[in-house]
């Protein structure tokens, strides 16, 4: 529970504050997936944290809960081909950026992302997502999104178990990538997965 929101000191100087968040930097495979989300000024929900010490339940129940209760929200889904282009870093920057400029909130909240040539107020908060109500609640739009996009590729290729690992280089995971091979969803410029070309290579 965030009882103290740092939104809470900003509405006294901004009427509107957009907080964003990623989830999916580090697995090998399927996307990156960026979230932007702004409420009304003194909004607060007991429930709303890091979508990370939530259970998937109460993750599914709070992304309904967000989207009503949101004055705007937006939810990109950036490709693992424009992860590899670009590199994890910029592709999480570039989509944070979109986000934030497709919007008229006066400030910007990031997870400790920094936004080069982003010319209105902004900050890149550590550990934000347990420190914002709207970071947090875009953690949890992006978590949710990721995670059903994740179970649909399972239902695709079952025997790789992305249900479970949701991408993650788990040990479950890399054994069946090297038993079944590289899948299109798979990131080419992670280690796993690029060991694993360069070996079919020779």
């Amino acid at each position: 529970m965030i009882e103290q929101p740092l939104e809470k000191e900003l509405w006294q100087t901004y009427d509107s504050i957009v907080g964003i968040d990623e989830a999916g930097r580090g697995p090998i495979a399927g996307p990156l997936v960026v979230a932007g989300c702004a409420f009304e000024k003194g909004y607060w929900h007991p429930d709303i944290d890091d979508s990370k010490k939530l259970t998937e339940k109460k993750r599914e129940q709070l992304f309904q809960v967000i989207q009503e209760d949101a004055l705007w929200f937006s939810i990109v889904v950036v490709s693992e081909k424009e992860i590899d282009q670009k590199n994890i870093y910029k592709a999480t920057q570039d989509a944070m950026l979109m986000i934030v400029q497709s919007t008229d909130c006066a400030y910007c909240l990031t997870d400790a992302m920094k936004l080069p040539g982003y010319l209105k107020p902004y900050e890149a908060i550590i550990k934000g997502d347990s420190k914002s109500v709207s970071i947090a609640a875009a953690s949890i739009l992006a978590k949710v999104t990721r995670d059903h996009i994740m179970m649909e590729l399972d239902q695709k290729y079952p025997e790789y178990g992305f249900k479970k690992h949701k991408g993650y280089p788990t040990k479950a995971h890399l054994e069946a990538l090297e038993k079944y091979g590289v899948l299109p969803c798979h990131r080419k410029s992670y280690g796993p997965v690029k060991e694993k070309l360069e070996i079919k290579l020779f």
